[in-house]
């Protein structure tokens, strides 16, 4: 997930026919009076085609709510429009890293109101999910469409290097990379079996933590990099597989890597035999290198706790209603309509390739399924989903994190205790970590 950082919100309260505040709910429309709510979401093309048909069929079942959907709108506008007294009815976002700033600042309305009275049963959600979705109590959205992280294996290259089946341990890992890995004459990286690099497309440092067992706060709040084991061991097994490579060799090659949302996508071309991304890439593939022959598996887990194995890092497509919202009550009725209803959600998964958010439609017998979108969908029903904390500070943390990351891993910084302890201090300064 790229991390976006939307600045610190200062919101005075927008007046607005049917806005509720924060400890009541608006009601709904009477079923003979005509409104029409705005949504704004960053879908785009074929994306935005398929969430208007589903918005279509929301007004189907309610006629008199008339939806207007605008696209291509990211947090930044949305930001914008609300410090404007111009905010849609509802907001869409897919950077759940700044649910932190949405909550405190209120832009996004506490829905525990709505919930309370239509008493809908969260339990159906995922942990992993709802916390990403609320900040210290404050529940000021609902999970739309997940995404959930896995191994991606090309199994042509699997089989000419004699590897049988997927690496479940990071040891494992290293070494189907190094078998997997191809050299051009002139020593350079032509095929790289795993790129270890943090920050290489999905290979975040909030990726791959779960994996490895690292935990990101202290019982009392605080950073934990310097104090959890977890830290340390992961970030040596990437310096150790970036040492095979050689440091320069993997800049080069990143650095030559085709973008990641395009048909240059280095896995869909054959230039790296293994990575680390979302369900939503099966999509990708599907209409850019419909021919690879690879499959999926959970990421390999740190070999001191082969009891993870199934872990999985999820975030994921969150809505709201913004502050100053004109129709809040019919807001709700499509916020809830677009995170709880089982068969809203199975169109958008059947779609866009996200998994379903709740337990009923991830079961749903109508989902269209590959084998290698099955292994996200039961990702996402083991129970051992993780999600990195929220902040009130957006995702400032996770580049603190990364920095060190990156220059540790790279050679160039040598005293990792010492660099973690500064990544603590500085974390602290910067952020209030909780959900």
């Amino acid at each position: 997930m790229t991390v976006t950082l939307v600045s610190s919100l200062a919101l005075t309260a927008c007046g607005g026919i049917g806005t509720a505040s924060s400890s009541q709910a608006a009601a709904a429309p009477s079923s003979d009076e005509k409104v029409t709510i705005t949504v704004w979401s960053k879908f785009a093309g074929r994306e935005l085609t398929a969430v208007n048909a589903v918005l279509d069929k929301f007004h189907q079942l309610h006629p008199n709510i008339t939806v207007k959907s605008e696209g291509s709108q990211d947090d930044d506008k949305i930001t914008q429009a609300i410090r404007g007294g111009n905010s849609p009815d509802v907001a869409i976002s897919f950077t759940t890293d700044n649910i932190g700033q949405f909550c405190t600042s209120g832009s996004f309305q506490n829905l525990q109101p709505y919930l309370d009275r239509d008493k809908v049963d969260l339990n159906q959600i995922p942990q992993a999910t709802r916390d990403y979705t609320s900040f210290q109590g404050n529940r000021c959205a609902m999970p739309m469409l997940a995404d959930v992280y896995g191994l991606y294996y090309n199994k042509k290259m699997f089989e000419a290097a004699g590897i049988s089946s997927p690496p479940k341990t990071m040891s494992e890992l290293a070494a189907d990379a190094k078998k997997l890995t191809q050299f051009n004459p002139d020593g350079s990286i032509k095929v790289a079996g795993f790129v270890p690099t943090p920050g290489f497309y999905e290979n975040t440092i909030q990726t791959l933590a779960p994996q490895f067992g690292a935990v990101w706060r202290t019982n009392d709040g605080k950073s934990a990099l310097s104090t959890n084991p977890a830290w340390s061991t992961m970030l040596n097994w990437q310096k150790d597989l970036t040492s095979f490579y050689g440091a320069g060799k993997l800049t080069q090659f990143t650095a030559a890597a085709g973008q990641e949302y395009s048909a240059d996508n280095n896995f869909e071309t054959g230039k790296t035999a293994m990575m680390v991304d979302g369900e939503f890439r099966t999509a990708f593939i599907d209409a850019e290198a419909p021919d690879l022959n690879y499959a999926t598996a959970p990421f390999p887990v740190s070999d001191d706790h082969p009891e993870l194995y199934g872990t999985a890092y999820t975030t994921g497509t969150i809505i709201g209603i913004p502050k100053g919202a004109k129709n809040a009550g019919a807001a709700w009725e499509l916020v809830k309509y677009l995170s709880t209803n089982t068969d809203a959600l199975v169109d958008l998964t059947n779609s866009l390739k996200n998994v379903p958010t709740t337990v009923d439609s991830a079961a749903s017998p109508n989902l269209k399924v590959t084998p290698q979108f099955q292994t996200f969908l039961d990702l996402f029903k083991g129970g051992k989903l993780q999600n990195n904390p929220s902040s009130n500070n957006g995702g400032a943390y996770l580049k603190v994190a990364q920095d060190f990351a990156l220059k540790y891993v790279s050679g160039g910084a040598s005293d990792l205790a010492a660099g973690l302890k500064d990544v603590d201090t500085q974390i602290d300064n910067l952020s209030t970590l909780g959900h």
